[in-house]
């Protein structure tokens, strides 16, 4: 059973249709379009149609296996949430959610949560504020940049992603009191969040826009994307690409390649370029299993 939003804001249970059911229920995802009809006889909402999307966010299906999962559609931008500190952030990580953002040519804003427990790593993030992402250092305990992010979630539909455990919603409540989503704590044995939030939802926002709160995810498989067009979900790549002596550059090896030329001049960080050749590997190994 699926909640549908009317146009005039109202909320009913709908459940798919006949064909719906028949192998493509798996299409529909959370901010998807619909058209829906009500029975005469017993007044029950019916989902008869899905409209065409114009984004979505989708990543590999969980546990490896082939296919993609669509977390959100109809996106205009993916927020990406890490913690400062408790849980220890990965930028491998967040360079993946990155680039699926990148790879659905969604727009993506950083933010950095929990800024009171480590003001002085707030630097780990510096390489994608120069690369061009913007990146909000927030505070629910403080009240840290929670007016310039909410200001940055205003009359867009917009999805939170991250981690288990790094205060998405927290935040959420933080700047949005009447949400009151569920908020989990950290287990201390193994330093990670808890999953508070099961399955994406969409919330309205009081002035204008949407929020999808998404779970936490503790794997972020890159799905459909081609290892030769990866390097263009590299923005601080995207200008070196022209300077490569060959087409077809992987960037590992060939001589006269401009991404290695951008790394040893400080154009792109060896962190960020480590992070392409690990996702590269993987891609070509995909394609090599399906």
């Amino acid at each position: 059973m699926w909640q549908v939003r009317t146009e005039t804001g109202e909320t009913y249970p709908a459940s798919l249709r006949g064909r719906l059911k028949q192998g493509e229920h798996e299409k529909l995802a959370v901010g998807d379009d619909v058209v829906v009809e009500c029975g005469e006889r017993d007044d029950a909402w019916s989902i008869v149609e899905i409209l065409p999307r114009r984004s979505k966010l989708a990543r590999r299906a969980p546990g490896g296996g082939p296919g993609e999962r669509v977390v959100a559609a109809n996106l205009d931008q993916v927020v990406v949430v890490f913690a400062i500190a408790e849980p220890e952030p990965h930028v491998r990580m967040l360079d993946r959610f990155l680039v699926i953002a990148e790879a659905n040519d969604l727009a993506s804003r950083v933010v950095v949560n929990k800024v009171e427990l480590a003001p002085h790593e707030t630097h780990l993030f510096g390489e994608y504020e120069k690369i061009g992402y913007p990146v909000h250092y927030t505070s629910v305990k403080r009240g840290d940049g929670l007016a310039e992010l909410k200001d940055a979630l205003r009359g867009r539909v917009s999805a939170l992603t991250g981690p288990s455990g790094v205060g998405k919603s927290s935040l959420l409540n933080a700047m949005f009191p009447g949400l009151n989503l569920r908020v989990g704590e950290i287990s201390r044995s193994v330093m990670k969040g808890r999953h508070t939030t099961v399955g994406a939802d969409l919330h309205p926002l009081p002035e204008s826009g949407y929020v999808v709160d998404t779970p936490g995810l503790r794997e972020v498989g890159v799905w459909g994307l081609n290892a030769r067009e990866l390097d263009r979900c590299f923005p601080e790549m995207r200008p070196l690409l022209e300077q490569c002596r060959f087409g077809d550059c992987t960037h590992r090896v060939e001589p006269g390649c401009g991404v290695q030329a951008g790394v040893e001049t400080g154009g792109v960080s060896r962190e960020r370029y480590e992070s392409y050749l690990k996702l590269r590997g993987e891609l070509e190994e995909i394609s090599r299993e399906f």
